[in-house]
């Protein structure tokens, strides 16, 4: 497997909120989201075997939170399986945030899921969502939106009503996007659509969702890597 980098910090987003976490971050991605945040994913990285990968994880102990990330890991899903399987024998706490893209359907129930369905905002991974990994949804899971502006919004609002998402999983985040030449401040002017007004249209609409701030682009600067 292809891996862009493994470190420990704390978790973004999602309702692991603020917990200490180990990421290991996969090298790849199929898609390219018009606010992608993680282009110097899409080549290179180093190739790892399980055994450096589990190696790595355990020399960052105690942290038994883990997530998986991209890129989009379940490009890499012949060798992330297996090694989810062997993760979980050891009592690690697995997170997985995906695209949905791609066939979630053998991954282990256990793993904590962070399912993006991809807004027009997205651009041309926009209706890229695989409607059939709602089935593999479990209360371990949570879908994402990504919201650059009112439409993005109005998208995922009708999306959660349609597909009674919170029928499926644990919950819903609603994400401002983030510009992609943000300024070294860490302030909400970095994000392209204000969270205050994303909480007032939610307020406003009754819609069933937690607000995500992918906090880490407030402990540092948006563009640092590694946190």
């Amino acid at each position: 497997m292809h891996l862009i980098e493994l470190y420990k910090s704390v978790q973004g987003e999602s309702s692991f909120t603020g917990l200490p976490c180990i990421f290991v971050r996969f090298a790849g991605c199929n898609l390219r989201c018009a606010w992608c945040d993680s282009e110097y994913t899409f080549t290179g990285g180093n190739p790892f075997t399980q055994e450096e990968v589990i190696a790595q994880i355990e020399a960052l102990a105690p942290c038994k939170l883990v997530e998986f990330t991209g890129g989009e890991p379940m490009l890499h899903a012949k060798e992330l399986l297996p090694l989810m399987d062997v993760l979980l024998t050891q009592g690690y706490t697995l997170m997985m945030e995906t695209s949905g893209e791609r066939p979630l359907d053998l991954v282990p129930k256990a793993v904590h899921k962070i399912v993006d369905v991809k807004c027009p905002g997205a651009g041309a991974a926009a209706n890229s969502f695989r409607l059939s990994n709602l089935e593999t949804l479990t209360k371990n899971d949570e879908v994402k939106f990504v919201l650059t502006n009112r439409a993005d919004y109005e998208f995922a609002r009708a999306f959660i009503a349609e597909h009674r998402l919170n029928d499926l999983a644990a919950g819903v985040l609603l994400s401002p996007a983030f510009t992609k030449n943000p300024s070294p401040l860490r302030t909400v002017e970095n994000a392209t659509l204000d969270p205050r007004t994303l909480v007032e249209w939610m307020m406003h609409d009754g819609v069933d969702a937690r607000l995500s701030l992918q906090i880490h682009k407030f402990i540092w600067e948006p563009m640092k890597k590694g946190v």
